[in-house]
């Protein structure tokens, strides 16, 4: 996953500018059917009973990666091809923080469960 260029200005000014930079208490996961980019943008997800799921990650030397399961809810409608998945801040439509393609496209239709496993989502720093 990359971050957005928002993270990198809020880490920079943190580390190389003295400014305190706060880390969000809650972080959300989103679906996309088109990829966002280093400003946000991107299409997310739409259709029944789609929401952000909350997420939570477990930091080891220069990678993070989510400490449990997330659950979408069962589709209630045809969701599109997700391709991309990002993290966000809680206000909506809240800062993006990074983002990333999935590995394989996933169609999600009606009755369908997004789910991604404990530890499948990793952002890593090089």
């Amino acid at each position: 996953m990359s971050f957005s260029n928002y993270l990198e200005t809020e880490i920079l000014d943190h580390v190389f500018g003295g400014n305190a930079y706060t880390a969000p208490s809650t972080l959300y996961l989103a679906l996309f059917t088109a990829a966002p980019g280093e400003a946000g943008g991107g299409t997310e997800c739409t259709g029944t009973s789609y929401a952000r799921q909350t997420i939570t990650f477990t930091v080891s030397g220069n990678e993070a990666s989510n400490s449990s399961a997330v659950e979408f809810p069962t589709a209630g409608s045809s969701w599109g091809t997700i391709s991309h998945i990002g993290v966000l801040m809680p206000s909506h439509p809240g800062n993006l923080l990074a983002y990333g393609a999935l590995t394989a496209s996933k169609t999600v239709e009606s009755g369908d469960v997004f789910r991604v496993p404990s530890g499948d989502l990793d952002i890593t720093l090089d």
